[in-house]
């Protein structure tokens, strides 16, 4: 095959991905993604336990690949709805008692409404391939998909010239009290008429307390490491987490108040939480069961899927209190979390404490 064909094939693919991001919609696009690593991931672990070395390629060429990779179709999605938020094409916000910056509704579908949106979409797709493309040739020391996200987030916001951070209107970066008094601002709404914005807009307002946070992550962290402690795999627990954000897209009423189920977010949990436990396995791929059970304790895997579970879900809040509530657009926190948490199984691998980094890519 020649790879430069293969590469253009690539950039084409990413832009159809773009696309799609757009018009399903940023969540909903990685909602399913969590459905199709769970088929892939099962299929792969049942090949390599049976000792099929030509493993098939759903999960990394469809689920992380053009069709639902975050990357692409989520970075999309969201550079798509802050796009349409300056075009004027979105209404007021989620609405009802927390109302939000319109930029932020990754939960739009925009069809085929705009076809402006569409194209703006498959930009975003490229972009966000290319970024991953790149990162993983160098072998940077981060998941290079979510990498990719983080990107295409600062790129949205200063192509369509949205504040990196926005307007603090509270004390200071982390304060969330404005949110727990309700404090709100006047703003432009549907058709210009005035709208109440939150003052402070937590991005998940169901879920952002520090203790709370913090027990969930250690939770689904310590339930992670299980899964790979039985699997062998660094993304089924990952892709179980993405698949509950289905019950999130689906639970949202007409006015976007918050959902009828409030799930938490956990995939920036879950995934540095298996693969933290692989790392200190010693694993770079999906090993065999029995060589997972041969180097690793059951309690190892738990306690440290917990750890770094706890790592990456405080690592998110941080995040969202930063870069999420004070802006006008969707900056994600589970991607940034992600590439903070791989960078550090990276380091770990590096300075020898760790015999592997998993999936993670480091420098040779």
């Amino acid at each position: 095959m020649d790879p430069i064909v293969d590469l253009v094939a690539l950039v084409i693919a990413a832009f159809a991905g773009g696309v799609l991001g757009a018009a399903l919609g940023a969540l909903p696009a990685f909602s399913f993604m969590g459905l199709a690593i769970m088929a892939g991931e099962a299929v792969r672990i049942a090949a390599i336990n049976l000792g099929d070395v030509e493993l098939p390629g759903y999960t990394f060429e469809i689920a992380f690949g053009a069709f639902f990779g975050p990357h692409i179709t989520f970075a999309a999605g969201a550079a798509a709805t802050a796009y349409a938020a300056k075009r004027g094409y979105m209404g007021a916000g989620f609405g009802g008692n927390w109302a939000l910056h319109k930029g932020k509704n990754i939960l739009i579908a925009f069809g085929g409404k705009h076809l402006d949106v569409l194209l703006l979409g498959g930009a975003f797709g490229i972009l966000g391939f290319a970024v991953f493309y790149v990162s993983d040739l160098l072998a940077l020391p981060w998941d290079p998909i979510a990498f990719g996200v983080v990107v295409s987030a600062l790129a949205h916001r200063l192509v369509l010239r949205y504040p990196v951070v926005g307007e603090v209107r509270a004390r200071h970066l982390l304060d969330v009290s404005p949110f727990e008094r309700g404090d709100t601002r006047e703003t432009d709404g549907e058709g210009g008429k005035p709208a109440d914005r939150l003052d402070v807009e937590p991005w998940l307002p169901w879920f952002y307390k520090w203790g709370n946070v913090a027990v969930i992550s250690l939770a689904f962290g310590a339930l992670a490491g299980l899964t790979f402690y039985w699997t062998g795999s660094m993304f089924l627990a990952f892709g179980f987490s993405a698949g509950t954000l289905i019950f999130l897209t689906l639970g949202f009423t007409e006015d976007f108040r918050i959902p009828q189920v409030p799930v938490p977010v956990t995939h920036h949990v879950t995934l540095p939480a298996s693969t933290a436990v692989a790392a200190y396995g010693g694993f770079n791929d999906a090993p065999q069961i029995s060589a997972v059970q041969g180097e690793v304790l059951l309690l190892e895997a738990v306690l440290i899927g917990a750890l770094f579970g706890l790592i990456g879900g405080l690592l998110g809040e941080l995040v969202q209190r930063v870069l999420f509530m004070h802006g006008d657009t969707h900056w994600d926190p589970p991607a940034t979390s992600i590439v903070l948490t791989t960078l550090l199984i990276a380091v770990l691998h590096l300075i020898g404490l760790f015999p592997s980094a998993g999936f993670v890519p480091v420098p040779t």
